[in-house]
């Protein structure tokens, strides 16, 4: 049951990224949402975090962002209320509905929220990893999707990069510290 949720909400999130209402366009889904999934499942037994929701908050984190550009600086409000739309619909259970909302409530490094649970703060560290390790997605966003120059662009960068360092957990630092810091250099 669970692995055909999983299967048919993972199809879900592809579409939308898929569509062209989409502002970050596919590749959010190759450079971004999977890359968070594949960190999440990695971070799980670090944090002590179960696997389950942390795949579920991984796939669904950004989705209200994607599937609505109005609900992009806020997604990590809106993003729990779409979810509980989806899992509800698949009839997931209320707890774990729950556990995944929290999650996606507070994985944003812009916001400071304290995180609830371990799954928020292993979902946090997974999406601060694709950062760092997804360089070439930001210089996406900063340039095409926003618009700036070369210097605001670069700048806008390093702040997210460094924003996203200052997100993990120091045992997370340790295992993306060459890739952090290779990645400021280039800036």
């Amino acid at each position: 049951m669970i692995e055909t949720m999983r299967s048919e909400i993972e199809q879900i999130i592809e579409q939308a990224c898929a569509a062209d209402t989409n502002i970050f366009g596919y590749d959010i889904w190759t450079h971004h949402i999977l890359p968070v999934v594949q960190n999440a499942k990695q971070l799980a037994p670090r944090f002590d975090a179960d696997p389950e929701i942390m795949e579920l908050a991984a796939l669904l984190h950004d989705y209200a962002s994607i599937k609505d550009e109005a609900l992009y600086a806020d997604h990590h409000i809106h993003g729990p209320i779409e979810a509980e739309k989806l899992l509800k619909r698949f009839g997931y259970p209320e707890e774990k509905t729950e556990a995944v909302k929290n999650a996606i409530a507070t994985h944003r490094g812009s916001v400071t929220v304290e995180h609830r649970s371990t799954e928020g703060a292993c979902l946090a560290n997974a999406d601060a990893m694709s950062h760092i390790e997804q360089v070439p997605s930001l210089l996406y966003l900063a340039y095409i999707h926003h618009g700036m120059g070369i210097d605001e662009g670069r700048l806008w960068v390093k702040a997210k990069l460094q924003r996203s360092w200052q997100k993990l957990r120091k045992d997370v630092q340790d295992i993306l510290r060459n890739k952090y810091e290779a990645a400021l250099k280039l800036l």
